[in-house]
């Protein structure tokens, strides 16, 4: 390996580690403001949107010079390729921030409605694993990795509890349809962030061993 690549391939790790954390950052300001029905916090995270937006650009454009330049192979390639699909869910994961945000902004101005279901605990989750899926990518944690692919399935199973208590809530308190749709769209928001997730995770099993385990269930194989 030239100096010149392994210099490019430090500087592309720590960008996508930074990246990581601003993406982070603006999930834990979403979940706040879902907590707090915040609409301050919630027009905050949607005026830092193009922060993100920016960074996914220039790491792209940064995998693409170096592809370019210094034709990698083996380990370095799978490395960039790895980079490249991480970059696309955490602009993606920083979407589904917004999308919260955005939710925030409309409940904010309801009287809270008392159900049978708390966000949290889903929240909890999901951030919980989009931190392990980080520190995987960070320590090239194959164990860390797997685990957060498991924890998909917890995720999944909240987010199904949702939509049966809020369908029941919806039939119960029908004048408050709108304030009830938007709570269950956070918690689609949520899923879906816990699903990006998960593809950082499974990259990250690629970049270690070079084998693609998207749509398999890695949760089977652990058992």
């Amino acid at each position: 390996m030239t100096r010149h690549l392994q210099r490019g391939l430090d500087r592309l790790k720590k960008r996508i580690l930074s990246l990581g954390a601003m993406v982070e950052e603006r999930v834990r300001m979403a979940m706040k403001a879902v907590e707090t029905r915040d609409g301050q916090l919630a027009q905050k995270i949607l005026n830092m949107d193009h922060e993100i937006d920016e960074a996914e650009v220039e790491i792209e454009e940064e995998c693409l010079k170096i592809l370019a330049l210094h034709q990698p192979v083996a380990v370095d390639l799978r490395f960039l390729s790895a980079v490249i699909k991480i970059n696309n869910d955490l602009e993606r994961i920083g979407d589904e921030a917004v999308n919260i945000a955005e939710r925030v902004l409309i409940i904010s101005k309801w009287e809270k409605l008392e159900i049978p279901f708390d966000c949290s605990l889903m929240a909890e989750k999901t951030a919980s694993m989009l931190k392990k899926s980080l520190d995987a990518v960070v320590n090239r944690d194959l164990d860390g990795a797997v685990n957060v692919c498991i924890s998909d399935d917890e995720v999944d199973d909240l987010q199904n509890e949702a939509y049966d208590v809020i369908k029941q809530a919806i039939k119960d308190t029908p004048d408050r349809v709108g304030y009830l749709i938007n709570l269950l769209l956070i918690s689609r928001h949520l899923e879906r962030i816990a699903d990006h997730t998960t593809n950082i995770a499974e990259e990250v099993v690629y970049m270690i061993e070079g084998e693609i385990v998207r749509h398999r269930r890695l949760a089977t194989e652990k058992e």
